[in-house]
Parts: structure tokens; C-alpha cells; sequence
């Protein structure tokens, strides 16, 4: 049977290897997927606790899952304007390395 501590144990291995993805890589388009992976390992353990904690019927209590569905839906609208900008900075410098782009001025 699976524990809230295999739930969390996984949770943070995602969330270390997005922490790492974040001060290891240069690319934009990769630190950005490295945050991605951050929030939904966020998710994941917002809906393992959600899972295991039951209230006095014994049934499970699901506003962890509500929010993470809130998070998914501000999620969504962060990458479409973090892509955005991407794109932007890619069309005007041609780079998405961030040693490249050391100012917000085009």
C-alpha cells in the first residue's frame, strides 16, 4: 500500500530536481519547465494531504485538491505569458541563454 510518505518522498524528489534545474541551467526555456516542475510537485503533495486526512466519516478531504485545481488554472495563464516574453526576448536578441540577457532594455 502506498504511504503519504512515498506521496512526499516523490514530491521532493521533483522538487529538488526542478530547485536544481533552476540554479544549474542557463537556458530560459529550461529554467522556466524547472519551475513548472516545482509547482506541480507543490500539487502533488497539496493533493497527497488532501488524500490522507479524512474527517470524522472517514471520508477524504478534498480542498487540497480544489486549490491545486486553482493552481493549475493560474498556472496556465503564467506560461502563456512567460512564453510570451520568451518569444520577445528571443526575437530581439536571438538568445534564450541568461548570461546573454543581462538587461530589460531591447
Amino acid at each position: 500500500m502506498v504511504t503519504l510518505g512515498d506521496y512526499l518522498f516523490v514530491s521532493g524528489l521533483l522538487f529538488t530536481l526542478g530547485f536544481a534545474g533552476v540554479l544549474l541551467r542557463r537556458n530560459l526555456i529550461i529554467i522556466f519547465m524547472s519551475l513548472e516542475l516545482m509547482l506541480n510537485a507543490a500539487n502533488l503533495s497539496l493533493v497527497a494531504f488532501s488524500r490522507f486526512r479524512t474527517n470524522s466519516l472517514g471520508q477524504p478531504n478534498y480542498d487540497g485538491q480544489v486549490f491545486v485545481f486553482f493552481i493549475i488554472t493560474v498556472a496556465a495563464a503564467e506560461v502563456a505569458v512567460g512564453l510570451a516574453i520568451i518569444v520577445a526576448l528571443y526575437r530581439a536578441r536571438r538568445t534564450t541563454h541568461v548570461e546573454d540577457i543581462n538587461s530589460l532594455k531591447f
